[in-house]
């Protein structure tokens, strides 16, 4: 991209050697300067006091000079550089930019960012880094930039999510910082009072908080003195008290500021209400409003139409919820305007989740709306029907939306695959909408792109090496419809899984009989109760394939989508033919109460009971912390013990909850336990949504998901309901290529499992509290550490205490997309206690050290826990998180060395024996949202390489001693074979 050069007067060129020269150099200056990556004082003004001359000077570059009659230095005429920006600019900047603004330095405004790790960038609009500053280290949740201190230059707020409020200097150092307590700032914008600016900022404590220019507290409005946002259904969560959606500044009609809260307490049920406020005023103007958003707001942009303020709020929402809305903050008479956009779903993308970030930009002598949705931009101007909008798309979605109010230029945040571009929209060129289409993402997206396509190409000469066994059999509940040849190793099976909006009439089938009137009245609102049994057989019959049939048994909602009879004849008609299976997915089943122990008794054991011996899959896909919480308590004993180990699938639906890196260790070790044959997982577009108030879900590559798969099944996963179905996965799999061990195959266990007692109420409650936004208590958090915390709705992107296990045992830093863990000293599972009183022993599951590799055999050291406290093996002694946890953390790092491979950086990463002389080292890019090149630092402790390999592209690596480094390509991974002097 051209620099834009302002309008340059030049010296006058005197018909003489000395003036040539002195013109030559001054264009040889532009030049450097222009292609240079300097600091801030680029910012300046680049003008250089020429005077203008005649029109006889020349030049070769005539396309890109001018002569004109305007502000000349002396004499008639100056010389003007004509070189613009591009309509649309495509930068890469190296990092993954999650949010973007725009700052003021001297006249001048700048790109201000927010990387996906929270580092603060200050760039040109030619994507030239000027500074960067890494903060905390932790992700910024709102960005604002305006000058207090009166000097013309914009100082830079950003949110943090470790509860402090950054204010930094136009150069990029801090200037001071503000924190009250650990709760996520979310919110910050600057207001004037009496021409005196105050910051307003707030979070997850509840609070919003007045601060003075140079950071100290001026006033604290606490929500609770007038929210009016209550609670709703089974919930531990405090009512009449709201976080901070947004704080943002409106401009009154005589030209004073009022503060405008967007205050919330749910993150998807719950829309929100607008209250507005005086400056350091402590009640409403007028009654607060409730939005009519249709979904919680993830966007609200303050905006002049007409010369008055009017404030446009975006939805954050599944497609066919999705939708903006106009809202006036200066009459409360004027009724909110909402514009469906899922009416138009159809021409704006598929399935799933997208926040709607409106803007207006001008047309003609007027205005239209400009909205970006996801890779779409919609035009639609006052009073058109959104029927009528004008459509743009692009190849990919972004991250954040800013309309620089100097400039009028639209800028774009990086790609929502993980790109590191930005990208300018200058609106006002007529060609701007056709290049938006044509967008290009370079820098990580094209990187993804190459090492992708290069792969592709490795996989079409691959042969699985000799030494390795047939692959096992991998089942995909979806159907095949790539035409995938599987005849190879025969897998992966496709399992079709048809779906139906209908459900079976309780009155069919004497649903009113259930003895439990909870379960007995409980509907799923998106079905339609009409079929009868033989209409429900009719449908599900003819799509039973050869390998069987998937799909939903029930859900959490309503588990009687069909009677327990309708199920066991399917199962039937399944079974009837060798080979096939019936897989009954269960959505959420998170009902803890005694009402769904009756739903288990009736329902759930009777089917597990039935089809034992008939191939029937009961797919547990659950949510949150099931299952190191709720599979622990007594209801769920008969799937612990082992007694249908071959009917039950652990499996998860990560869609909100923050405790990834926990679910797979606890699946995992549910599965190494014996209690289980198998176990799933899942892909699906709002496994990105870590706050469903800002669901930037629309990510355009399968990167993610990927990468996501190949863990799993390099970790003992055989089952995969995906919505979303990356080609190359089953490609991986078909050709023998990715390695899925049996969990007695895998020798990156840990030889430290911790094990479950009954979960204690309050960590089960809190690891269930995705959706209410308001349960922070700081007094709370100091007087009870947990071994598991920071799990409910107030902590999203949160840092993890020094005590918590996803920091010491997984090695995580916050709660946010953990799909892809390091653990550098092994997986450390979580089980069910294998020793002492509280162990099962006559289970049919047996011992977990019998399941294992033999290695394990003599190794394995076992600690307890309720996810509260630790505990002596008979429960009698308990112990606090925050001290005990040194204990167990040096006896993991202890252990590490009792296992032949040990790996650390930004990876994930799985080791497996695959012969006496044999192991396979896969090693993954673990920044799911954020990939990237890495360095896997890989520990040889109990083994002797003689041979490190990829087994694709044939790349040999050699050890230093007893350790080795070895590059992850940007998305990838890499499938390593380690040949051994030794047998293992």
């Amino acid at each position: 991209m051209k620099i834009k050069i302002p309008k340059i007067n030049i010296l006058k060129v005197i018909n003489s050697t000395n003036g040539f020269r002195l013109v030559c150099l001054y264009f040889c200056l532009l030049s450097i300067i222009g292609n240079a990556q300097t600091g801030p004082n680029l910012l300046n003004n680049l003008y250089y006091g020429f005077e203008a001359g005649d029109k006889g000077w020349n030049t070769i570059q005539t396309s890109s000079w001018t002569f004109d009659g305007k502000n000349p230095s002396t004499g008639s005429y100056s010389l003007k550089f004509g070189s613009q920006p591009d309509t649309v600019n495509d930068n890469d900047v190296n990092y993954t930019i999650s949010k973007v603004r725009t700052a003021v330095k001297n006249g001048k405004s700048f790109i201000v960012g927010s990387s996906y790790e929270g580092t603060i960038v200050a760039l040109r609009y030619d994507g030239k880094l000027i500074w960067e500053n890494k903060l905390s280290g932790f992700m910024n949740h709102d960005l604002w930039c305006e000058d207090i201190t009166g000097d013309g230059i914009d100082e830079i707020f950003a949110a943090n999510a470790n509860g402090v409020l950054y204010c930094l200097n136009n150069d990029g150092t801090i200037k001071w910082q503000f924190k009250q307590n650990d709760a996520p700032m979310y919110a910050v914008c600057v207001v004037s009072k009496n021409d005196i600016p105050y910051i307003v900022c707030g979070g997850y404590d509840k609070n919003i908080y007045y601060l003075n220019a140079d950071g100290t507290l001026k006033q604290t409005l606490t929500s609770s003195s007038y929210s009016v946002n209550t609670t709703f259904g089974e919930t531990t969560a405090p009512t009449r008290v709201h976080i901070s959606n947004f704080l943002r500044k409106v401009k009154k009609a005589d030209g004073t500021d009022m503060l405008a809260v967007l205050g919330t307490n749910n993150s998807m049920q719950v829309t929100g209400n607008m209250y507005l406020f005086d400056v350091l005023g402590t009640s409403v103007i007028t009654p607060s409003v409730k939005l009519n958003s249709g979904r919680p707001v993830g966007e609200m942009k303050v905006v002049s139409i007409n010369g008055s303020s009017k404030i446009l709020l975006g939805n954050s929402a599944h497609i066919n919820d999705s939708g903006f809305l106009e809202f006036d903050p200066l009459n409360d008479g004027t009724p909110q305007r909402y514009y469906d956009i899922s009416s138009i779903s159809n021409k704006v993308g598929g399935f799933g989740y997208r926040v709607a970030q409106p803007e207006i930009i001008p047309n003609g002598a007027g205005y239209q709306y400009f909205v970006l949705f996801g890779n779409h931009i919609i035009l639609l101007s006052p009073g058109q029907k959104i029927d009528n909008a004008e459509i743009l798309e692009c190849s990919y979605s972004f991250n954040d939306m800013w309309k620089d109010p100097l400039t009028g230029n639209i800028i774009l945040a990086s790609s929502q695959s993980g790109g590191s571009d930005i990208h300018i929209i200058d609106p006002s060129k007529p060609d701007w909408k056709a290049n938006y289409t044509s967008i290009t993402s370079p820098g990580k997206i094209q990187k993804i792109l190459d090492n992708t396509s290069a792969l592709n190409s490795k996989m079409a000469s691959f042969v699985k090496p000799s030494w390795e066994r047939n692959p096992i059999e991998i089942n995909l509940l979806y159907e095949n419809t790539i035409g995938l040849n599987t005849a190879l190793y025969n897998t992966p099976i496709f399992v079709p899984q048809p779906s139906t909006f209908h459900a079976q009439d309780g009155d069919n089938w004497g649903r009113s009989s259930l003895t439990n009137l909870k379960y007995r009245d409980k509907r799923d609102g998106r079905r339609t109760y009409d079929w009868t049994e033989e209409q429900a057989l009719s449908f599900i019959y003819p799509n039973i394939a050869e390998t069987g049939i998937a799909y939903w048994g029930g859900h959490g909602n309503d588990p009687y989508m069909y009677s327990k009879q309708t199920s066991q004849k399917v199962i039937d008609e399944t079974n009837s033919i060798s080979g096939r299976k019936t897989v009954l997915i269960y959505p959420e089943l998170e009902d803890s109460s005694a009402d769904f122990q009756f739903v288990m008794n009736n329902l759930i054991y009777p089917l597990a009971t039935y089809g034992k011996n008939k191939n029937l899959k009961l797919f547990i896909r659950s949510k949150n912390i099931f299952w190191q919480s709720s599979a622990y308590l007594p209801m769920w004993s008969r799937l612990l013990s082992g007694e249908f180990a071959n009917v039950f699938v652990p499996a998860m639906e990560e869609t909100t909850d923050k405790s990834m890196d926990l679910s797979l260790a606890s699946r995992m070790g549910v599965w190494a336990s014996g209690a289980v044959d198998s176990w799933g997982s899942r892909a699906v577009p709002d496994n990105a949504s870590y706050d469903r108030m800002r669901q930037f879900s629309d990510q355009n590559l399968d990167n993610h998901f990927l990468r996501q798969l190949v863990y799993a099944a390099a970790s003992g996963a055989q089952y995969y309901d995906n919505f979303t179905k990356p080609e190359l996965f089953a490609k991986l799999l078909a050709n023998g290529a990715l390695f899925v061990p049996l969990r007695s195959e895998i020798v990156s266990f840990s030889p430290v499992h911790l094990s479950m007692f009954k979960p204690d109420e309050h960590f089960h409650e809190e690891g269930s509290e995705n959706k209410w936004l308001t349960n922070f208590d700081q007094s709370f958090e100091d007087a009870n550490p947990f071994v598991f915390s920071r799990m409910n709705g107030s902590w999203p992107g949160a840092p993890l205490t020094d005590w918590d296990f996803s920091k010491f045992a997984a090695g995580m830093k916050e709660r946010r997309l953990n799909f892809l863990p390091n653990y550098p000293n092994g997986m450390v599972l979580i089980t069910p206690p294998q020793n002492g009183p509280k162990a099962d022993l006559i289970a049919p599951r047996g011992l977990m050290k019998n399941n294992l590799h033999p290695l394990y055999k003599n190794i394995l050291k076992e600690y307890y826990t309720d996810g509260r406290y630790y505990y002596s093996s008979d429960g009698v002694i308990k112990y606090n998180a925050d001290t005990y946890y040194e204990t167990v953390k040096s006896e993991i790092e202890a252990g590490a060395a009792k296992i032949p491979i040990t790996v650390t950086g930004d990876v994930a990463w799985v080791v497996a024996q695959t012969s006496p002389k044999h192991l396979r080292l896969t090693l993954i890019d673990n920044g799911y949202i954020n990939p990237n090149a890495r360095v896997a630092h890989v520990k040889f402790n109990t083994v002797n390489p003689v041979k490190i390999q990829d087994i694709l592209d044939g790349k040999q690596f050699f050890k230093t001693g007893s350790s080795v480094n070895i590059d992850i390509p940007c998305g990838l991974f890499r499938f390593i074979d380690v040949e051994l002097t030794n047998e293992l």
